[in-house]
């Protein structure tokens, strides 16, 4: 008696679609033929089958021959459409890796082209020769809009406050004092002379 198990488990791969995408190429079968079950993934089988075909052709048996070459020929079929499948997903997934490709050199073609105008528009305004001084832009980025600079920092560097906290790498280095050298004395020397 089958257990309930194996009942269940052979239920639910009843349910499945043929072509359920998987990787058929890989994918084992189970092939019931003339002489029982043969299993293993559709080459394997191919491989079989042609093995049954020629061993039944030594045994003069032609209706076993074709009939293994008819089963050997329908797992050709599926792996010859299968491996046409698949060349065509990694024709696909090509063209659509090269359109995004040159999309993002389109992309990085205008980003250039924008960084090179930008420069040309920011001397621009100060060619022009006013009573005001042009508001100062600090260098930005391509993506960001130019920030204003604060003047007013510059003011408070001539009072010697530039709002920053003082870290020791950033205080002048003091000059370190030479230490002199001990004066040897006389009665350490060495008597190895005598």
């Amino acid at each position: 008696m089958r257990s309930s198990k194996s009942r269940s488990r052979s239920k639910s791969n009843r349910n499945r679609p043929q072509n359920s995408g998987g990787n058929v190429v890989n994918r084992v079968f189970d092939s019931s033929g003339p002489e029982g079950k043969v299993r293993g993934t559709p080459q394997q089988i191919i491989d079989k089958y042609n093995q049954l075909a020629r061993d039944a052709q030594l045994g003069n048996d032609r209706v076993a021959t074709e009939n293994f070459q008819q089963h050997a020929e329908h797992y050709l079929r599926m792996l010859g459409e299968a491996m046409r499948e698949m060349e065509q997903r990694r024709e696909e997934q090509e063209r659509q890796n090269r359109e995004r490709q040159a999309e993002r050199d389109r992309e990085r073609a205008d980003r250039d082209a924008q960084q090179a105008a930008q420069p040309q528009q920011q001397q621009a305004p100060r060619q022009d020769s006013s009573d005001e001084p042009a508001a100062q832009t600090a260098p930005t980025s391509p993506m960001m809009p130019p920030m204003p600079v604060d003047t007013s920092d510059a003011d408070r560097s001539d009072n010697g406050d530039s709002g920053l906290v003082e870290t020791p790498e950033s205080k002048p280095a003091k000059p370190r004092a030479r230490r002199k050298p001990k004066p040897k004395a006389q009665g350490d020397a060495p008597e190895a002379a005598e």
